[in-house]
């Protein structure tokens, strides 16, 4: 019988991500296909700079109690999760390289450091390319962050990423099970 491969965040995390929420390691130990819903609530930045920014990065639109369904699809090498916020498309491919995350938003490929502590997992920017060729300061990226955690027995997250001269960008948060 062959070994199972560990997930991407099992790799990143190594042994933390053993002591993790179940709910938070349930999500991150999908193999293959899978959908997840739940809710959200969107928050969009109202600067232009902000609202341009998030139009190129296909952000979805603002609202409360967005319906949100997520597919996964997860093998040890690349995921890539297709969100659907209430309509709204937002689709990104997720590989693991040097131990760093790697997703590509609308023109940015992002590079997220993560860290597993009490229970949560952070997301920190480590590093970003525009079109993935051209290096960007990893700082103007201070403002970009991620919570993922477990409340009430549900898997929980919370993105926000803010820019200079731009402000708030987007603020996501909400929950998600298996659907």
């Amino acid at each position: 019988m062959p070994r199972m491969q560990p997930t991407m965040f099992q790799q990143a995390l190594g042994a933390p991500f053993f002591r993790l929420p179940d709910a938070v390691r349930r999500l991150h130990s999908v193999r293959g296909r899978e959908t997840w819903a739940g809710r959200a609530r969107v928050e969009r930045g109202r600067n232009p700079l902000a609202r341009l920014c998030a139009r190129l990065a296909g952000m979805p639109k603002a609202g409360d109690d967005v319906p949100l369904r997520i597919e996964f699809d997860c093998d040890p090498r690349r995921e890539t999760w297709t969100r659907d916020f209430g309509g709204a498309h937002l689709r990104s491919g997720v590989v693991l390289r040097r131990g760093l995350l790697r997703e590509r938003l609308g023109p940015v490929q992002f590079r997220f450091a993560l860290h597993a502590n009490e229970g949560v997992i952070w997301w920190t920017v480590a590093g970003a390319r525009l079109f993935g060729l051209f290096p960007l300061p990893a700082a103007l990226f201070d403002g970009v962050r991620c919570r993922e955690f477990e409340a009430d027995g549900r898997y929980r997250f919370e993105v926000e990423a803010r820019l200079p001269l731009a402000g708030r960008v987007i603020r996501y948060d909400g929950w998600l099970a298996p659907e």
